[in-house]
């Protein structure tokens, strides 16, 4: 595959940027150009990782320099108040005006899209995003599309509505939710798809914001978390169970004997400062270790002495030393908690993080609790419990997901099709 181009074009944020990123070093490695179409605030992230950038915006420049994904770090935080309500409150308060913002996003960018490509002339484009951007697809190449978020993204009548966080086994407010989902969304739904027809792409699928791939599908979800469908997915739907990345670099644990509990809310999720200081002050009472992932707004937590961490942690590299996760539910952390074999306490803020959360504990790989109710000792039973149960059913789906990379098989199955086009 040595004389083909890659483009790798993820989503402003680090879940898809890493998962790209584990695909992308399969085909480096194999002796493929791979390049990466990334926003501005991430220039030189990827560069430092091996790869080529090239670089574009979603927005008009701002007047101050931007750290990478600066843009929804500020948008979460300032949003935070909205996660203490009902999935189906958010809805209008949150997830449309986010998928809003996408949508300008895709629009804005779209002239500077078609230059990328022609000037990269690409083998292969790679997305990872849940937007559509037309220049992806009316470029006339072969393209990839990866569902990094849960799978309830790919619409089923038989399974939860999408972003609602509900059981599998109590439809009861299902009907209530898609109709309430349809309201808000018909309207950008509508004028998005005509702008994709403008610009050459084909019309959107029904209330979706993004193509199907004729060519090429992932999504990426463990077989043991998966759901089981009414209607299968088309031919070129692959799943993958995980999607890896091998980093650099070794972490300091804490030292002592208790056990060791990693504990991530996300780059955007820990922008809010106050749950995260709640968090500490409630674990810093137990006996146990804590290696915490602090976050865009790291000067402002304060770390008990029974705990270490940084801004940024080689993710990786500390899942297998753990003997729990406490996550906030997003894709990239359940799917490699997974393939480390290890339980999660999961505390969703918005987006897909309700769904994985529910999935979490309907599976039995870990529970979920209400992030903004929860009581300290609330908490703390629910950590001893998990540290204390025996795991064989995620033990079992972890051997099976380290023997099988998600991204060996995705960079097999791209390098098929790039041999095929």
């Amino acid at each position: 595959m040595s004389d083909e181009t890659v483009v790798f074009f993820p989503e402003g944020a680090f879940g898809p940027t890493n998962n790209c990123v584990g695909i992308g070093r399969v085909l480096l490695e194999r002796g493929a150009r791979v390049v990466f179409v990334v926003e501005e605030s991430f220039a030189g992230t990827l560069e430092a990782q091996g790869f080529e950038e090239t670089l574009m915006r979603l927005k008009p420049p701002p007047e101050v320099e931007e750290a990478p994904g600066q843009f929804w770090k500020d948008f979460v935080r300032e949003t935070a108040p909205e996660f203490r309500k009902p999935t189906i409150e958010q809805l209008e308060t949150f997830v449309l005006p986010v998928w809003q913002e996408l949508v300008d996003g895709a629009r804005y960018v779209d002239e500077r899209l078609r230059e990328i490509f022609g000037e990269l002339e690409p083998d292969m484009i790679v997305e990872d995003n849940v937007v559509a951007f037309p220049a992806v697809p009316a470029s006339g190449r072969p393209w990839v599309r990866i569902v990094s978020c849960n799978p309830l993204e790919l619409k089923d009548p038989a399974l939860p509505p999408t972003f609602s966080g509900y059981p599998t086994d109590d439809n009861s407010g299902w009907d209530e939710f898609r109709a309430r989902y349809r309201e808000l969304h018909e309207p950008l739904w509508r004028e998005f798809s005509a702008f994709c027809e403008e610009r050459g792409a084909p019309a959107l699928p029904e209330l979706e914001f993004i193509h199907e791939s004729p060519f090429l599908d992932f999504y990426l979800y463990p077989a043991e978390l998966d759901y089981e469908r009414s209607r299968p997915l088309g031919p070129a739907w692959h799943r993958l169970d995980s999607c890896v990345r091998s980093v650099d670099g070794a972490f300091e644990l804490p030292a002592g004997d208790g056990a060791l509990v990693y504990v991530s809310l996300g780059s955007l999720g820990s922008a809010d400062v106050e749950l995260m200081n709640r968090l500490v002050a409630a674990l810093a009472e137990t006996p146990h270790r804590y290696v915490v992932s602090k976050g865009p707004q790291h000067e402002l937590i304060e770390l008990a002495p029974n705990m270490t961490g940084a801004e940024f942690l080689p993710q990786p590299t500390i899942l297998p030393q753990v003997d729990l996760v406490i996550t906030h539910g997003g894709n990239n952390t359940v799917t490699e908690a997974v393939h480390f074999g290890k339980p999660m306490l999961v505390l969703p803020l918005f987006w897909d993080q309700y769904d994985n959360a529910q999935r979490v504990e309907e599976c039995g790989f870990g529970v979920r609790l209400p992030t903004y109710e929860l009581e300290d000792t609330e908490l703390h039973a629910a950590v001893d419990r998990l540290l204390a149960a025996e795991q064989p059913g995620l033990q079992e789906a972890s051997a099976r997901l380290r023997a099988s990379p998600g991204t060996i098989q995705a960079g097999d199955l791209i390098q098929g099709l790039a041999r095929k086009s």
